[in-house]
């Protein structure tokens, strides 16, 4: 890259994180009421510019496709009026939840009579890298409002036009709580330098927060100089117990695969213990097939169904993304969770029983973030868990894990209130 050039988006870079820097503070000390009145406005802002956003989408969309780009891949990216109007809901739903700031976690008193509050304060500014889902601007600029955060945005490529145009939504709805535009920013340019500046701005940005894709995922966590949440790929697992009911694993699994195949919480293995495979996956697997969906599978499930091609080695271990699906079966419980442990990525994973106990037995022993019983793991979505929205699904062990909402946007500090007290 040209000298010239690498200066120019490092001082950008900084220029965007001292505004954000600044914003932060006058953010933190903005009352519940004035948060909430630059989400609703935001929202209608975004309601009243659907037009103006599905032109700028249309632009992301051609140029998308003139890259060839997946199906899921355009799926992730297209805004339509429901869409944009699930968005517009969002920040409203945001509006509505309990402001996280401020609030005491924990009281007590100690003998000498020092009164301790531990007590919830906003992270500060946030750095947010995302890729191709547009929707995720309104998402996260709404959270980190709420939460009392400055955000420094960076979408991908992909979904630029339409970012920008959500932006100024968001930016509108700022003006008219009177808080800083600058609360939310979004990095202004394609070039991948400005991710690597971001990275290594540690006097402004508190927290990044990758969103996206495994390489994406790999680079932030090598290079960031920067706290980071964790949020590895989504390769979840759907296994169907030996008890299961075949009417509701048929149901689950192909909505666990086929609503939205381009988001983390969509199952990309199926595991079936041998016992039922022969009667329980027949349906499962037409259902799948007749649905677009290229299954792939061990020598068992090839049997059961000539749509099925062999599965390789690989394939336990792919986040496809994509209508495709890798199914295998195993002995019994034990077998699911051994494989789930070697080749899972601790986001979300669900086990279909009727057997209380055996539903109990897989969720303790499993480390990953979301462990679900009888339910589609296209529930693993901050919506979908009540908090609004959510940045991402932190797959990490410190700080937030799951789905990252207000909360999870929040550190603490303790309040200590004496009467005078000295230490011996």
């Amino acid at each position: 890259m040209d000298g010239q050039v690498r200066n120019d988006i490092a001082e950008m870079m900084s220029e965007i994180g001292r505004a954000a820097r600044a914003a932060g503070r006058a953010l933190a000390k903005a009352s519940t009421a004035d948060k909430n009145k630059a989400l609703n406005a935001a929202a209608a802002a975004i309601r009243a510019n659907t037009g103006t956003i599905k032109a700028e989408n249309a632009k992301d969309m051609a140029a998308a496709r003139a890259k060839n780009l997946t199906p899921a891949l355009m799926d992730r990216l297209e805004l339509n009026d429901s869409r944009i109007s699930a968005m517009a809901k969002g920040l409203e739903e945001i509006a509505a939840l309990a402001d996280p700031v401020g609030q005491v976690m924990a009281e007590w008193t100690r003998p000498n009579g020092l009164v301790i509050q531990r007590v919830r304060t906003p992270l500060g500014v946030i750095g947010i890298i995302y890729e191709s889902r547009p929707n995720v601007t309104a998402d996260a600029g709404g959270l980190c409002l709420k939460a009392g955060n400055a955000c420094i945005l960076r979408g991908g490529s992909e979904s630029f036009h339409s970012s920008q145009a959500i932006l100024k939504c968001l930016q509108e709805g700022l003006r008219a709580a009177n808080i800083p535009p600058a609360a939310i920013q979004m990095v202004p340019t394609t070039d991948r330098a400005a991710v690597g500046e971001m990275l290594t701005m540690t006097k402004y940005i508190d927290v990044i927060v990758p969103r996206g894709g495994q390489s994406l995922v790999d680079r932030v966590m090598r290079d960031s100089r920067v706290p980071t949440f964790q949020h590895l790929t989504g390769l979840c697992h759907t296994y169907i117990h030996a008890k299961a009911d075949p009417a509701k694993a048929r149901r689950i699994v192909l909505n666990a695969k086929m609503r939205r195949t381009g988001i983390c919480g969509a199952t990309e293995t199926l595991l079936v213990d041998e016992a039922v495979a022969a009667s329980i996956l027949p349906a499962i697997l037409d259902d799948l097939a007749k649905a677009g969906c290229e299954l792939r599978g061990d020598a068992t499930v090839q049997k059961l169904d000539a749509r099925v091609k062999a599965a390789h080695a690989e394939d336990w271990d792919t986040e496809y993304l994509d209508a495709i699906l890798s199914v295998k079966t195993v002995k019994d419980i034990d077998g699911a969770l051994a494989h789930i442990v070697a080749h899972g990525s601790e986001h979300t994973e669900a086990i279909i029983t009727e057997d209380q106990s055996a539903a109990e037995r897989f969720m303790d022993g499993l480390d990953s973030a979301i462990v679900m019983h009888n339910a589609s793991t296209q529930f693993a979505d901050g919506g979908e868990f009540g908090m609004g929205a959510e940045i991402g699904i932190a797959t990490g062990k410190m700080h937030a894990r799951g789905p990252v909402g207000v909360e999870q946007l929040t550190t603490f500090k303790y309040k200590v209130r004496g009467d005078g007290q000295v230490r011996s």
